[in-house]
């Protein structure tokens, strides 16, 4: 086996449009269900067909661009399985070809982070079972300024109800942006579900994941140097109080 340790790729050979049409029609493969997904192929050093004992995905970055939370957080949470799930060919495979040089340079680390090209307004469920997520990640997603297109945002009351459904009770959705209106759209859909609460400020201070979703991310540091606004708000996912 080789040993040659494998270089960073230049994000200026994986250029793409920043956003992509969540609605049209691209090809994915996708597992029928969670328990057909091959999640071994994504951790090779953490997860192995057929054990009982493998630990299973936590985080979900939705959109995760070109993985800087996601590289930000592996290191920070050794042993907690995440992955971004991103919509655009050349992004995604940014992102994998960044962990897998990452995993190369550091052997003992980024062996608990991944990337799969998918559409996760479709297919999120076909990824992970109920209560299964811990925190999910909503930065900067495509505003959609158009009304007629609002029924995109990756945030809307159908979507709410399965992402309520692949979150444990306590669970974590963090969402930000630099576009104040759709700041409040968020703020307004997740308040609205009745399985959600959003999180006070005294306790945002104490959480250290929030003080990395400013700048961790591309999208985010473009905002910096731009000068723009950075909105945040958080929610807690609750129980039911019918189940």
């Amino acid at each position: 086996m080789s040993s040659e340790v494998v270089s960073l790729p230049q994000k200026r050979y994986y250029r793409q449009r920043a956003h992509s049409n969540p609605i049209a029609d691209h090809c994915f493969d996708y597992p029928l269900t969670p328990s057909d997904m091959n999640w071994e192929k994504y951790y090779p050093e953490k997860v192995k067909l057929g054990s009982k004992n493998n630990p299973e995905v936590q985080f979900a970055d939705i959109g995760c661009g070109y993985g800087g939370l996601l590289i930000t957080l592996a290191t920070m949470f050794p042993e907690t399985l995440m992955i971004g799930m991103e919509i655009r060919v050349k992004v995604s495979d940014y992102v994998m070809d960044r962990i897998a040089a990452l995993r190369s340079q550091n052997p003992n680390d980024y062996q608990n982070v991944a990337c799969l090209r998918t559409n996760a307004m479709k297919y999120l469920p076909n990824y992970f079972k109920k209560g299964q997520l811990t925190k999910m990640f909503f930065l900067y997603p495509d505003p959609h300024f158009k009304k007629a297109k609002h029924k995109w945002r990756i945030i809307n009351q159908c979507l709410l109800a399965e992402y309520a459904y692949v979150m444990s009770v306590g669970g974590i959705i963090y969402t930000v942006t630099d576009v104040k209106d759709l700041h409040e759209w968020m703020v307004q859909h997740i308040t609205e579900h009745p399985l959600f609460k959003r999180v006070g400020e005294d306790e945002l201070v104490q959480d250290p994941v929030v003080s990395k979703l400013f700048s961790s991310s591309e999208e985010g540091q473009k905002v910096t140097r731009n000068n723009g606004d950075k909105f945040l708000a958080v929610f807690r996912r609750i129980s039911d109080p019918y189940e």
